[in-house]
């Protein structure tokens, strides 16, 4: 007996060690050689890829960037003090990633798409690589459809169509910001979600953007994704790419998506510091000689895709801070060539309190009329040349103002009124049919007899008047988009009924 359970024992075990199989799972090691200033040089790790994510020691992660024979040298995302000489760092063969989905709207996230508003853990369905290729051309469909800024300058002059790149350039503190969030508030109760990202901006300022967007009830539209100041250089240059793959990710959803930059200037050094503390060549003003690249694949995912690919868009408001003015500086005339159009806003001008501070001469939409509704079209196509008409007759005026003709004192006289139409206060974006009935009101010399000083009560009594006289007024032309005779008719009897009773109020005052 106990020799038959012997042999079972023994047959038992042999089939064991028949169906044993090894399983072996290779990971790629590699030992810290030096670490500093959150970059660390690796030796080993033969098979690691660019981009790929790296772990250290304490789930510390970092991402590879140089390949070098027999080096790898990665840029660490976080604290790095704990990493030390010697340490084992293993490859993970993913890319960096970033959760996308609907989950993040109304939240402020990291470059890693981790919550940093107190609101609790983000659980989302999904992630996306933050670098992409971009869509194709023939993924792609012509720029057709306005995104209303709300802001009058911009929406008659300069339209922003979806799937656009418009760059906002400036100097420091002259309302580059203030545009984009305008443009931000006024997709309010509209089908576009938004995407702000702020790249090396001071936290109390996201906090005051947050609460901005939150008192305007935009917060229900927008994700915010933020790499302070205080954040490492890393986390910095990781912002705009983790921004805009959780805005393709609406966009490849079929849905509408704007994203703003805020701003590229600091994009740039961020990159700059990483690249010359990787030990990469300097080029122009100490940026590496692929400056031109990192703006380029990030803004080129910006498009507008066509009904077989779901007909979808991600318009991109990068902003861009000059020095002293100087557009030809090599990060500005880098953006400028990569854009569709740029909104430069002049110090000058804010200095005179003519806000948004939009130059009119030096701003360009490429996209143009495509980009506005015909009603748009009909009454703002000659602005643009008015006004940089004005602005020059203006510089050339006041050399001797008695000596001018009376067609040129009527068309400074003119500009001036433009001029104080085209004035706005922040977080007071204007309806889209609002501002046609206006800049009719303007083109079709209704204000030539109205005091400069009383433009502006003029405007909003003139609003006032067609809610409570005209109310459908507005809705008919949202309705048409175009301005039939029927409308005219109507909008001509408006015009004249209130400037009676407003001419008649003034000379009783």
């Amino acid at each position: 007996m106990a020799n038959s359970a012997g042999n079972d024992i023994v047959a038992a075990l042999k089939q064991r060690i028949e169906k044993y199989e090894a399983k072996v799972s290779v990971v790629d090691v590699g030992t810290v050689a030096e670490v500093g200033d959150g970059i660390a040089r690796i030796h080993g790790l033969g098979s690691a890829s660019y981009n790929e994510l790296l772990r250290f020691p304490g789930d510390v992660m970092g991402i590879a960037m140089n390949l070098e024979e027999g080096v790898v040298s990665a840029i660490i995302l976080g604290d790095d003090s704990g990493i030390k000489e010697g340490d084992e760092v293993k490859a993970t063969g993913h890319v960096a990633e970033v959760p996308v989905g609907d989950e993040l709207i109304g939240r402020v996230v990291d470059p890693l798409g981790r919550p940093l508003d107190g609101k609790g853990d983000i659980k989302t369905k999904g992630t996306r690589p933050l670098e992409r290729i971009a869509s194709n051309v023939v993924a792609r469909q012509s720029v057709d459809t306005p995104v209303q800024t709300g802001i009058k300058a911009i929406d008659s002059m300069f339209p922003i169509g979806r799937g656009q790149r418009e760059l906002i350039i400036g100097d420091r503190s002259t309302g580059k910001t203030a545009v984009a969030l305008d443009a931000i508030i006024n997709q309010k109760d509209g089908d576009l979600t938004c995407i702000y990202v702020a790249i090396g901006q001071k936290a109390s300022k996201v906090a005051q953007v947050v609460a901005q967007l939150e008192a305007n009830g935009a917060m229900k539209h927008t994700v915010i994704v933020a790499a302070n100041a205080a954040d490492s250089a890393a986390m910095q240059y990781l912002a705009p790419y983790a921004g805009c793959a959780i805005g393709e990710e609406f966009m490849e959803q079929g849905k509408e998506a704007l994203i703003v930059y805020d701003d590229l200037s600091k994009h740039a050094w961020a990159y700059r510091q990483m690249s010359l503390l990787l030990r990469r060549p300097p080029g122009r003003e100490a940026y590496p000689g692929d400056l031109f690249y990192l703006h380029s694949r990030l803004l080129e995912r910006s498009a507008k895709l066509n009904k077989e690919n779901g007909g979808g868009s991600l318009t991109a408001l990068p902003i861009i801070e000059t020095q002293a003015g100087d557009v030809s500086a090599y990060v500005p005339t880098n953006v400028i060539s990569i854009t569709d159009g740029q909104i430069y806003m002049e110090p000058d001008l804010f200095n005179a309190g003519i806000r948004p501070a939009i130059n009119v001469g030096l701003s360009v939409s490429r996209v143009g009329s495509a980009a506005q509704i015909k009603a748009m079209k009909q009454v703002a196509g000659k602005l643009k040349l008015e006004m940089a008409q004005y602005r020059e007759l203006a510089a050339f005026a006041q050399f001797g103002a008695a000596d001018l003709d009376k067609a040129t004192r009527n068309q400074l006289e003119r500009g001036k009124r433009i001029t104080e139409i085209l004035k706005q206060q922040q977080f007071s974006p204007l309806t889209v049919e609002k501002q046609v009935m206006m800049f009719y009101v303007i083109t079709n010399n209704y204000l030539d007899d109205v005091a400069v000083e009383d433009v502006k009560q003029f405007e909003s009594s003139f609003y006032a008047y067609v809610e409570r006289e005209h109310c459908k007024l507005g809705e008919n032309i949202i309705k048409e988009k175009k301005i039939t005779p029927e409308i005219e008719g109507e909008l001509k009897e408006a015009i004249e009924s209130f400037k009676s009773t407003f001419v008649a109020g003034k000379k009783k005052e």
